[in-house]
């Protein structure tokens, strides 16, 4: 008889947090970029209501808050207003991350920024300045996971300026120890595929190395990534769709349609953040699209397998607290799912990530559970670290 799950004390395998973040320390930008190029590099002003991240000069902010929630209570969450000072330091401190990983039950975290959430294009659309901060922020980042036992796993931002520096990056990053890499577009910087990108993705796929995309990035609408306004009501609704998948959604059909799944069939995607229960719906609906337009649009030359099948294969989804989605997982590749918390994020549960466990497993299959929470992500990027209690 299968065995299902009904308290957190049946998962006795390590839990494995497939998207947490850092808040980027203050002076991460300012001591690594070359001297000429800091006045426009990434800084943080300590404003009258709080700090702001300062981008290029000053032509684009980002307020420190949301992205900073983590130990309280929702009644205390504010979009601005936030300091270092007063933040966990776990945001940025690796030794503390891994403390703070430990009251909560996990074993490894793959991570992501939060200043560069949107993508490199956040720096600046400067070539020069651009590759200067991803250059610092990855070599930033490989250093805050290189002491951690395997326990936290690098992930690379990926640039913007054209398809040759998106490739050299992703060899960098490959050479100093990062699990996957994050893109915020195609390798040439845009949302259409060009044959420049063959070099990065032929990289990608060689070095089995996943590539990610966070939701609210690689949004054809929104080119420059700029941040929305999270002050009032709309922000509930930009907010409702996006974890529902809205933002998710047409970039998983962009990149079934696109063909680089049939001319990289190794490739693997991932979709950060973008919960599950959507999913179901829009392969169908990609299956149905393609049955009937196949012919006219040409597809019937380009695809030799069903859209669903090609997700199925090469995208895989993180999610945070989808019930709806776990309760549609006998349509889904549940091989290609994984939990994660979000932390320090607005919607992370911490210091009880866990519970999540409770509400959105009951009477799934032990087995199942076991995947989504520690050997999908495992596998996905080869995450070697000791069962728990060895």
């Amino acid at each position: 008889m299968t065995k299902t799950f009904r308290q957190l004390a049946d998962i006795t395998c390590p839990v494995i947090d497939a998207d947490a973040h850092v808040n980027e320390p203050p002076d991460l930008w300012q001591t690594r970029v070359p001297h000429h190029l800091r006045d426009r590099a990434p800084k943080l002003v300590h404003a009258d209501f709080g700090d702001v991240w300062s981008f290029d000069g000053g032509k684009r902010t980002w307020n420190l808050g949301l992205t900073a929630t983590a130990g309280l209570d929702y009644t205390q969450y504010q979009p601005k207003g936030a300091r270092y000072a007063d933040i966990r330091p776990a945001s940025f401190d690796p030794k503390a991350r891994l403390v703070e990983m430990d009251i909560d039950g996990i074993d490894a975290q793959v991570l992501y920024p939060s200043v560069t959430l949107t993508g490199a294009k956040s720096y600046s659309g400067d070539r020069e300045l651009q590759l200067a901060c991803v250059r610092a922020y990855n070599d930033w980042m490989a250093e805050f996971c290189a002491g951690s036992d395997g326990r936290l796993v690098a992930q690379a931002v990926m640039p913007t300026t054209n398809a040759a520096d998106a490739a050299a990056e992703l060899r960098h990053a490959i050479d100093t120890g990062h699990r996957g890499a994050i893109i915020s577009a195609f390798p040439n910087g845009g949302f259409a595929l060009d044959p420049t990108d063959d070099d990065f993705f032929g990289l990608a796929q060689e070095a089995a190395i996943p590539l990610a995309v966070h939701t609210g990035s690689f949004l054809p609408n929104n080119p420059e990534g700029m941040w929305a306004d999270l002050d009032g009501m709309g922000v509930l609704a930009m907010g409702s769709t996006a974890k529902a998948g809205v933002q998710s959604m047409p970039v998983a059909a962009m990149l079934v349609f696109s063909g680089v799944l049939e001319r990289f069939p190794g490739l693997r995607f991932v979709l950060v953040e973008s919960n599950i229960g959507w999913i179901p719906t829009l392969l169908e609906q990609m299956d149905d699209s393609f049955m009937r337009f196949r012919f006219y649009t040409g597809a019937v030359d380009k695809m030799r397998r069903l859209p669903s099948e090609v997700f199925r294969t090469s995208i895989w989804a993180t999610f945070v607290n989808d019930r709806s989605g776990i309760e549609q997982r006998d349509r889904l590749n549940t091989d290609h799912v994984c939990w994660s918390t979000d932390y320090p994020h607005s919607i992370c549960e911490w210091p009880n990530s866990r519970r999540v466990f409770e509400s959105v497993f009951q009477g799934v299959a032990l087995d199942t559970v076991e995947k989504m929470v520690w050997s999908n992500a495992r596998d996905l990027y080869s995450i070697d670290i000791a069962a728990r209690g060895v």
